[in-house]
């Protein structure tokens, strides 16, 4: 009696774990609408800056570059102006490699830089998996955005991480976890140094200094966002933060010393993060050497 009960209890505990294990969809949802913070870019936001929820995903920010003007493209499951006619496999190329489909406009051209394949290229099948899944839940949305124009060939600069590659049993450690969680964010794409547009992820990993024009709807002449040191120094980066000062910078856009971080900072999405993600992107943040 005592045996078939402790079996039931097994039974039923099995049973409630698969009823609240995560599909792809939903761990897709939490990457794309977190960490990746792809509405960012993707979502079209209204005169004052907010996202216009009804249209999410469905084309978003203009870039005006020397190398290239691009608007964020549609990525809703529309046929006509999204990725409806895509196929999964050509989603995750584009993510990873930055490449379009050999169909449809600019067929087999690879899409501009500000799409962070080079960062994207870290994802882990199941992660890459998970997205796609997500990206054909969103409600489709006809919008066509306005065609790119290249000023020079398109180029990324490897990010070594993502180079290397990521695995699962690196994720035994809180590093690792972290080191994964902020090459998918592709934090670094900004907040790495730069010489004459060339990102440096060797020697200026996390010192920042990336300059970025005042947001749409600003005063004339209002300055622009400039990426901060986020390198373990303690005077010139975050070594002296302490973890919940991290923490709300990340989640609510707020500096140690009370400012209110500006756009890029994608802080309204990270602000769904798990704690536990956090403090693995926290526990990575100690780790990059310090710079000034």
């Amino acid at each position: 009696m005592v045996r078939i009960g402790i079996v039931c209890c097994v039974w039923l505990l099995g049973a409630f774990n698969g009823a609240m294990a995560e599909t792809p969809a939903e761990r897709g949802d939490y990457l794309v609408n977190t960490i990746m913070a792809c509405g960012n870019c993707h979502s079209p936001r209204d005169a004052n800056g907010k996202t216009i929820a009804e249209k999410a995903f469905s084309g978003g920010l203009t870039f005006d570059t020397p190398a290239f003007v691009a608007t964020a493209p549609n990525i809703t499951p529309d046929v006509e102006t999204g990725l409806g006619s895509w196929s999964d496999a050509e989603i995750k190329r584009a993510l990873v490699e930055g490449m379009r489909p050999d169909h449809g406009d600019f067929a087999g051209v690879p899409l501009a830089a500000i799409m962070p394949a080079n960062f994207y290229k870290a994802l882990l099948p199941d992660d890459l998996n998970a997205v796609v899944a997500y990206l054909r839940t969103i409600k489709p949305v006809r919008n066509e955005v306005t065609a790119p124009v290249y000023k020079a060939p398109v180029h990324r600069d490897p990010y070594p991480a993502a180079e290397a590659g990521f695995s699962k049993t690196m994720f035994a450690d809180p590093v690792g976890r972290g080191t994964y969680l902020v090459t998918i964010g592709h934090c670094m794409e900004c907040h790495a140094a730069r010489t004459r547009g060339v990102s440096d992820y060797t020697t200026g990993l996390g010192r920042g200094g990336r300059v970025f024009p005042p947001p749409p709807g600003s005063a004339e002449g209002a300055p622009g966002t400039t990426a901060a040191n986020i390198t373990s120094d303690h005077v010139a980066g975050i070594g002296a933060w302490s973890d919940a000062e991290i923490v709300r910078a990340i989640t609510h856009g707020m500096a140690r010393d009370g400012r209110t971080l500006k756009p890029p900072m994608a802080y309204n999405y990270y602000a769904a993060l798990k704690p536990s993600d956090l403090a693995d992107i926290i526990a990575y943040l100690r780790t990059v050497p310090p710079l000034q």
